[in-house]
């Protein structure tokens, strides 16, 4: 049987239409098949960009930063002195109160009625003075009477009368009657005078009797005169004698009424006796009447630090306080950085009392603004040579530097020969 013409133009389309569909279809799946490499291009991240900062101009300061405890400097315990005591070492007045000072050339406590006077010092009161002691210790005690203005004579290791007429001021200005000599001394001193008075008047006898042999006309007075020598001999020996026991009789510094302190004046931190009790050992301990701070850090920064330096004390209520390193110590296998206010207000005083607090303090800075870099904008070239990375016009160009202090992760940079470099240049710092 013979199709007819319309079905097999039927066919044709149904055929053609089916053609058209499955080349659409493979177009569509073609566009969507790609190999291994265009894959990969397509998924890759895209090219890194370097990461810049400017360049600054800043002041640069390397400093020590930490935290220190508030305390009066420099504890020590007192000590009186009282083996030369007759009768026991009753404390009868003077005590202090914690927080009062101890003042040079005053009364710090009363033994017995006299005074236990503070002198600044490093020599302890080991034994009594007097008129012909000698030592280091009359000569610790006759500068220190020369610096308070109480005239000793020569300041030497020999105790004078002018060193005796010193001490009496001493007392004076402190308020108490001299020390007086024993009486044994005071005794040799009235029998000498008794001594020079009998020898007068044997003198005035002899010259009498000469005197006499004279008017009589004797010829020969020698026995006379012999007597007259004779007494004057006497009279010259009394009066030496006397001065002798004057100068030993002069006023004497008792070991129990001085104590020395290496540094006066100081703060009262606790008293051990009271009045009416015995003194035994130690009577108080006092520190230096002005607060310091002291920061612990490694032998490392310690080598970084040293006295006079300038700090700065942070107290709570966010104002800074201008200070100085007093001193840097070795404290076992740490140190201790001692730091001294120059000045501190009744408040600030009162906000620093025990408190622990941020201490700053510089140890090297420029000397004003300089071209800055942070420390991870540098390089290292071939030859060990440092160097910055400065983006350009969208170029990379290497500047040859020479590097200065280092501080808050930044660096001072200075560009080497003709190469330049300026603020606001961008450094290439990572990618």
């Amino acid at each position: 049987m013979t199709a007819s013409p319309k079905s097999r133009r039927r066919v044709l389309v149904s055929v053609a239409g089916v053609a058209v569909v499955s080349l659409g279809i493979g177009v569509a799946a073609g566009s969507r098949i790609s190999s291994p490499e265009d894959a990969a291009a397509k998924t890759a991240p895209p090219a890194a960009s370097q990461i810049t900062v400017p360049v600054a101009k800043k002041l640069l300061s390397s400093k020590v930063v930490g935290r220190g405890d508030a305390s009066f400097d420099g504890a020590v315990n007192i000590r009186v002195e009282t083996a030369g005591l007759t009768t026991p070492a009753i404390v009868t007045g003077k005590v202090p109160t914690v927080g009062s000072t101890i003042t040079e050339g005053k009364a710090l406590l009363e033994i017995t009625g006299r005074p236990v006077i503070g002198l600044a010092g490093v020599l302890p009161m080991y034994r009594t003075l007097s008129p012909g002691s000698k030592g280091p210790d009359v000569l610790q005690l006759e500068q220190t009477l020369d610096r308070l203005g109480y005239d000793p004579g020569t300041v030497d290791d020999e105790y004078t009368l002018s060193t005796s007429a010193a001490v009496e001021k001493l007392y004076e200005n402190a308020g108490y009657d001299a020390p007086a000599p024993e009486d044994r001394l005071t005794q040799a001193v009235d029998q000498a005078k008794k001594q020079v008075d009998a020898a007068k008047k044997q003198l005035r006898q002899a010259q009498s009797q000469l005197k006499a042999a004279k008017d009589a006309k004797a010829k020969d007075t020698s026995v006379q005169q012999g007597a007259v020598d004779d007494a004057q001999q006497n009279l010259s020996d009394a009066e030496q004698a006397r001065t002798d026991a004057e100068f030993k009789a002069g006023t004497p510094l008792p070991v129990s009424e001085v104590v020395y302190v290496k540094t006066l004046p100081r703060r009262v931190d606790d008293v051990k006796v009271e009045r009416g009790g015995t003194v035994n050992g130690v009577v108080m301990s006092a520190s230096g009447a002005s607060l310091v701070v002291t920061l612990k850090v490694d032998a490392e920064t310690a080598q970084r630090l040293k006295a006079e330096m300038t700090a700065a004390l942070e107290l709570s209520d966010g104002t800074s306080v201008a200070s100085k390193v007093r001193r840097v110590t070795k404290n076992g296998t740490q140190y201790d950085v001692v730091v001294a206010p120059n000045a501190l207000t009744g408040s600030q005083l009162a906000l620093l009392r025990d408190a622990n607090v941020r201490v700053t303090i510089p140890v090297k800075s420029t000397s004003g603004k300089v071209l800055a870099v942070p420390v991870a904008a540098l390089s290292s070239g071939s030859d060990g040579a440092s160097r910055v990375e400065v983006l350009r016009n969208g170029q990379v160009e290497l500047i040859p530097v020479t590097v200065g202090l280092s501080a808050d992760g930044f660096a001072q940079v200075t560009p080497k020969g003709d190469a330049k470099l300026s603020e606001g240049d961008q450094v290439v710092v990572g990618k």
